[in-house]
């Protein structure tokens, strides 16, 4: 017969969902067990419960709602078209998707090196790491996606006295996470507290082996550019800052040993598309 409801696990109806047909909402269902010789019945987890649990990983993960369509299926490698540089922009997408893929595929695999994906914004960095990290998660890796501006935010916001979380309970998680997402680093401007708490983030992190995933869209070495025709001579072309101005030679060199660069060459496609 059907378990009864009290000898069901009192935390699958949490997880379950309220409508569904085949376990009514309890999280679990009675099938025959085929290998019995007699005509027993075993209770096993509805799969309501199961995609409940996926479903929960990922937004204890925090993946923003406009990133969580991303996966490696639907990144695109042949964006670029009619410029030429096509070819080897599309190359570059390939081979930096082949990175992060391999790195999602193989983890653990014994390493604690991380990914630093280098580019301009809109090129698919942000979309190529939350793929591996949907991937790990559906794997049973516990994960967390943080935006760098936002990170900052929230810790400042701790110390507000009204503030519902200390400095503490938001700073844990991210020390803790199995897997960190770090997105766009260095895109707020630095500042020494700043640096200070990532500093601390990136060193915690290395010294208990946690992996972390960033993304930024500072170059190693200043981007190549030449002073245009209609400036008047004696006008300078700003140099456009490198990662190291962003957070700094000490932050920088903790990247080099706990991540392996990846630089993906090739435009802002979003940019492309607008202008089109």
């Amino acid at each position: 017969p059907p378990l009864a409801p009290s000898a069901r696990p009192a935390y699958a109806s949490r997880m379950a969902r309220p409508e569904c047909p085949r376990c009514g909402g309890t999280g679990w269902r009675t099938v025959e067990d085929r290998s019995s010789s007699g005509r027993a019945r075993v209770a096993v987890r509805c799969d309501c419960s199961v995609a409940d649990r996926a479903a929960q990983a990922l937004t204890r993960a925090r993946i923003p709602a406009r990133y969580q369509h991303c996966d490696f299926e639907n990144f695109d490698t042949d964006l670029y078209d009619g410029e030429p540089q096509a070819p080897a922009w599309n190359r570059s997408l390939e081979q930096t998707k082949l990175v992060v893929e391999s790195f999602a595929r193989d983890y653990p695999g014994g390493t604690t090196a991380g990914l630093l994906l280098i580019g301009p914004c809109g090129a698919g960095k942000t979309h190529l790491v939350v793929a591996a990290l949907k991937q790990l998660v559906h794997r049973g890796h516990s994960g967390l996606f943080y935006d760098y501006r936002e990170l900052l935010k929230h810790i400042q916001d701790s110390y507000n006295p009204v503030s519902q979380a200390t400095e503490l309970e938001v700073l844990e998680p991210v020390l803790e996470a199995e897997l960190l997402v770090l997105d766009d680093l260095g895109s707020s401007k630095p500042s020494p507290w700043a640096l200070e708490t990532v500093g601390h983030i990136l060193n915690t992190r290395y010294n208990k082996s946690r992996i972390t995933l960033v993304t930024t869209n500072y170059l190693d070495t200043p981007p190549s550019t030449s002073e245009p025709a209609r400036l008047p001579s004696r006008q300078a072309v700003p140099r456009e800052d490198t990662l190291t101005d962003r957070v700094g030679q000490r932050i920088r060199s903790r990247l080099y040993e706990m991540c392996r660069t990846v630089e993906l060459v090739a435009p802002d496609y979003r940019k492309e598309v607008r202008q089109a």
